[in-house]
């Protein structure tokens, strides 16, 4: 057996894929993580803590497959969709009833906007409940932060697309009540809606926000959040307990 692994490990065809050896040794498992597209975005080593199931519950993942979700689902409604005010609702109504599960891909997108929502605010909870934005971690909780604001952008300026009753007066009480800001309320108000109404302006823009300027400021910034992870030894957990417990196990 070690004659046909050290056989499979010095081959030409290993090599061409793998820049390391065995992973037997800390330097090649280190190795393994780094020189991996995919592995590269966990560190070296992490927190035996951390990686219990209870500790994150998957919420920044799930958040992130959400974002995944919504970029592919909101990549063939742009097919069927035009924002414009006199075909948009309509746009919508073929899109359900007319295209195939046409339906499913409305309620996929919709449905994965809520759950993104609310599994971002809820990772927020458990980072701030298990104290993992302290030191060295201060930068990344920012950066989680603005990921949040910008989910709900993303969710906010999505509303007004279907062009219906409930969007159309959602989207007037919200933007008036961010009219209220006491320094920049009015003109907020103003750049959001592009005139003194909803109207054709204000979707055009909801438009250009939802799909790109938003969505394009998520990848970035995602990336930046789960690399820095990375950087920062994977996700936070009671070091210094599991040291205390290390020894008392090895005593």
């Amino acid at each position: 057996m070690k004659k046909l692994k050290d056989f499979i490990v010095n081959s030409r065809v290993w090599r061409s894929f793998f820049r390391h050896g065995w992973p037997d040794n800390p330097l090649d498992r280190s190795l393994i993580m780094t020189t991996n597209v995919f592995f590269h975005l966990h560190p070296v080593r992490v927190n035996k803590r951390s990686i219990k199931a209870l500790y994150s519950f998957g919420l920044g993942v799930i958040t992130t497959i959400m974002f995944v979700v919504l970029s592919i689902t909101g990549i063939l409604e742009m097919f069927y969709y035009v924002p414009s005010v006199d075909t948009a609702y309509f746009d919508i109504i073929t899109l359900q009833t007319q295209v195939p599960f046409g339906q499913l891909l409305r309620n996929m997108h919709r449905w994965s906007a809520h759950l993104m929502v609310l599994t971002a605010v809820l990772h927020m909870v458990r980072v701030f409940y298990t104290g993992a934005y302290k030191r060295p971690r201060e930068f990344n909780w920012v950066v989680g932060v603005v990921l949040l604001i910008l989910t709900l952008g993303a969710s906010f300026t999505g509303y007004l697309l279907p062009w219906d009753q409930l969007a159309f007066w959602a989207i007037t009480v919200g933007t008036s009540v961010a009219g209220y800001e006491p320094m920049f309320g009015k003109l907020i108000q103003k750049l959001l809606l592009g005139g003194a109404e909803v109207g054709q302006a204000s979707l055009t823009r909801f438009y250009g926000l939802h799909v790109m300027v938003i969505p394009g400021l998520l990848l970035l910034i995602i990336s930046l959040h789960l690399w820095r992870v990375r950087k920062d030894g994977g996700l936070a957990a009671n070091e210094v307990k599991d040291e205390i417990e290390t020894e008392v196990e090895n005593a």
